[in-house]
């Protein structure tokens, strides 16, 4: 049995009423194609496999890949089943590479310790996917999914909104894993926006923007942005400049940096 690297922060999904859950969740149709992200020892792989019959695999741990192997050539019973795997860090992975005719599945188990690099990695690339189920530490998914005027709503929450609707299926227990996590889980499904409900003619300038009034939370929005923008500017897009970042939605945060764009601050 291989045992977990904690430098990889690999805790292991071992729960199979867990699992069943989440393959459920997914609604996987055999046209699919799959991407999986650190399967580990394979507790979803299979599942996935037998459902979806086009899988790619991301691995970063070379001792696991003679494992997943076996359990591929194992169920790839005749020609509808292709799949690869690729040994590999999933921050430096580009979904392009895998040429797929349709967008891509993307699940997995990711390892806490990259789920926040990892998930803005992959929305450099959202045009390539077409959903994603994740399992994160809960509190993330807490973050990911909440709304203006609550404590957990920051940076995360908006960029993620922009481009996709983000949900909590269900809360998973430290005990499903192996070994325990020191915290819970949560399954997070985030489904790319069709169109776009607020377009930014800047998106690198709006992470710019979101960053820069979260790195003071506990201030009003006019002295977070002050670098960025005049007051006139928060008035131009309808925010009271008296409000703290946490009151401020996806939407307004858009509108107020495509005015920027428009009319920008020399500093």
């Amino acid at each position: 049995m291989h045992a977990a690297k904690k430098y990889f922060g690999q805790n292991f999904l071992e729960d199979e009423q867990v699992i069943e859950r989440i393959i459920h969740c997914i609604h996987l149709k055999e046209e699919d194609h799959v991407l999986e992200i650190g399967p580990g020892r394979g507790a979803l792989t299979g599942y996935l496999f037998q459902r979806a019959h086009k899988l790619s695999l991301v691995e970063i741990d070379r001792d696991l890949i003679p494992q997943l192997e076996k359990l591929l050539h194992k169920l790839a019973l005749d020609n509808t089943h292709q799949w690869q795997i690729f040994q590999q860090d999933v921050l430096t992975f580009q979904l392009q590479s895998l040429q797929s005719a349709s967008k891509l599945r993307v699940v997995g188990n990711l390892p806490y310790n990259i789920s926040t690099p990892l998930l803005f990695h992959l929305l450099k690339q959202i045009d390539c996917i077409a959903d994603m189920h994740f399992m994160l530490q809960k509190e993330v998914v807490e973050r990911i999914c909440a709304k203006p005027d609550n404590k957990d709503y920051g940076r995360l929450s908006i960029m993620l909104q922009y481009y996709c609707e983000a949900s909590l299926l269900f809360d998973v227990p430290p005990e499903s894993f192996n070994p325990k996590p020191k915290v819970d889980s949560a399954i997070l499904r985030l489904q790319p926006h069709s169109v776009l409900p607020y377009p930014c003619t800047d998106v690198a300038l709006l992470e710019k923007l979101v960053a820069a009034a979260f790195s003071q939370r506990r201030k009003t929005i006019r002295n977070t942005l002050k670098k960025f923008c005049e007051p006139s500017a928060l008035e131009a897009a309808e925010i009271d400049a008296g409000l703290r970042p946490e009151n401020i939605s996806v939407a307004e945060y858009v509108r107020l940096c495509n005015i920027l764009v428009r009319e920008p601050v020399n500093n």
